[in-house]
């Protein structure tokens, strides 16, 4: 595996390769990102992780300096893994001069949820992307980006720069890794001490049971949907937990179901601060 920290570097890496697979992290990687790479060895001539923890997708008060970083280990395991190509850029390589040109997303689907509890997150989230795309797609007359459904807003952002842009990037999704008792594998578990670790398989349980009640309700939509919504944050709440949401959306736009929206067409999201730690899931229904 080669690893380059330049824009210049990656291209130079890349130019023999007619359709790169794309697969951009925030290090300190864990099984999800390895089956994000596994796909992307499948569709691509030429696999190539990123690891760059991103200051712009973080408010002040959050993670940014504490946020774990693993380089040697993460570049072990994609090494094993057969990764073709490392960009690692500094923070003086991807943003040599202030980034003052930001790219602002759709507010209809930005703004809500995540959005809402982390404004400027998706701002970030979309500046950062849409430079690693340009760094690693630039001259390719087709490419390919992996991205995991656990992050599931930010799935739909993406995809919507990448047709709104017309960019010729095929934006692949895969589905959440779990650990065997259910709780989705996220570098932010490192945080959990081991009872908070155990407590939180109470986000999944809690989106499971939301999940089934509100289709055993469907009928009542929209009427019942806050009610459940707000029993289910009630319940993690008074399991000492800091709910942000729990919620049932249309998988398309994320906007609130209406009658006649059923099974396949729905996810339940949640995100909920369990002591210092934020987590996020998602289950699609």
């Amino acid at each position: 595996m080669r690893i380059v920290h330049t824009i210049a570097e990656l291209r130079q890496a890349l130019a023999g390769a007619e359709r790169p697979a794309f697969v951009p992290t925030m290090g300190n990687l864990h099984a999800g990102h390895l089956a994000l790479l596994a796909s992307a060895q499948r569709q691509g001539d030429a696999t190539v992780a990123s690891i760059f923890v991103n200051r712009l997708q973080f408010l002040p008060h959050e993670d940014f300096d504490r946020y774990p970083r693993t380089f040697d280990a993460d570049c072990a395991a994609l090494r094993q893994a057969g990764c073709d190509l490392l960009f690692a850029p500094r923070e003086a390589d991807l943003y040599p001069e202030p980034q003052t040109f930001r790219l602002a997303p759709d507010p209809a689907l930005a703004d809500l949820l995540e959005g809402e509890f982390r404004p400027g997150f998706f701002t970030g989230v979309c500046t950062v992307v849409l430079k690693l795309f340009v760094a690693v797609f630039a001259g390719k007359a087709h490419g390919m980006a992996v991205f995991g459904k656990k992050d599931y807003q930010q799935l739909l952002v993406i995809r919507q720069m990448v047709r709104q842009f017309a960019l010729p990037i095929d934006i692949v999704a895969v589905d959440t890794c779990r650990d065997a008792d259910g709780l989705a594998l996220s570098s932010r578990n490192r945080y959990l001490a081991p009872a908070e670790r155990a407590e939180a398989l109470q986000l999944p349980l809690a989106l499971r049971a939301l999940g089934r009640d509100a289709l055993a309700a469907a009928h009542a939509l929209p009427a019942r949907r806050a009610e459940l919504e707000a029993a289910a944050m009630a319940m993690l709440a008074r399991r000492g937990w800091q709910p942000d949401y729990l919620t049932v959306r249309r998988r398309t736009d994320l906007q609130p179901p209406v009658s006649g929206d059923a099974s396949g067409a729905l996810v339940v999201l949640g995100a909920a601060r369990l002591g210092a730690t934020r987590l996020i899931d998602n289950l699609e229904i």
